[in-house]
């Protein structure tokens, strides 16, 4: 078995390996705009079913919009590499020479010399599939991600609407009981720091970093992203309401 196989087996918990960045970056970007939006229609002192309805057009909106952007990103990028491929095998088919002088090339670089790099040369040339894929991966430094567009559209989307609902968990179910108005907002805050948390320690295992930094980070980032749309909804609270 390929080692891109095996990579691809790969699992951290439930989830392929491969789309662990997707997760997460898609995570990371629902919990910190649905709480923004809480932030800031807490700022403009918003009734709690206004809070509700802004958290879930955002979060439904957002998410769709991010995992398409998504989907065409990694579309375009596999569709580039496939273009960039056929003209390889068509430089093959018809400037034979000047492929194989470059192939001669890229070895010389890597130190090969004499009889060695003729051999080298040689056996590269010989398939016009690992030619091709050497010129790929040597020349043009394009290596094809194994990621489907669906796939990662697909995760974006889920890790934006599990992660980024987390905010407004607190207003969704706070029912009939005789819950303060202010303890809304500091429950919101208290579980979205837990789930920031968690997906910035998930972070910082796909960007291979300290989990005490990623975390620091996430929460930072949240936090100021808060700050700025409550201080915006009570300045516009102050000018409008």
């Amino acid at each position: 078995m390929q080692e891109s196989q095996l990579h691809s087996r790969q699992k951290l918990l439930f989830f392929n390996k491969d789309y662990i960045s997707e997760f997460v970056y898609g995570g990371i970007d629902g919990a910190i705009t649905t709480f923004a939006v809480v932030a800031g229609s807490e700022g403009a002192n918003l009734g709690i079913q206004v809070v509700v309805i802004l958290g879930l057009a955002n979060l439904i909106a957002d998410g769709f919009s991010m995992s398409v952007g998504n989907f065409f990103s990694t579309k375009a990028e596999r569709d580039t590499f496939d273009r960039h491929k056929q003209v390889e095998y068509w430089e093959i088919e018809h400037l034979r020479d000047k492929e194989i002088q470059e192939i001669r090339e890229i070895y010389a670089a890597k130190g090969f010399k004499g009889d060695l790099l003729e051999q080298v040369v040689e056996v590269i040339t010989a398939d016009k599939d690992v030619w091709v894929d050497t010129m790929m991966k040597e020349e043009l430094e394009m290596v094809k991600s194994d990621k489907a567009p669906y796939k990662t559209a697909g995760m974006t989307f889920f890790s934006f609407i599990i992660v980024g609902s987390v905010p407004l968990l607190s207003y969704v179910f706070t029912g009939t009981g005789s819950v303060i108005r202010e303890d809304l907002f500091l429950y919101s805050c208290i579980l979205t720091a837990v789930a920031l948390s968690i997906v910035g320690s998930l972070k910082s295992i796909v960007t291979e970093k300290n989990v005490i930094i990623g975390i620091f980070e996430t929460l930072v980032l949240g936090g100021l992203a808060a700050f700025l749309a409550y201080f915006v909804g009570d300045v516009l609270e102050k000018m409008f309401l």
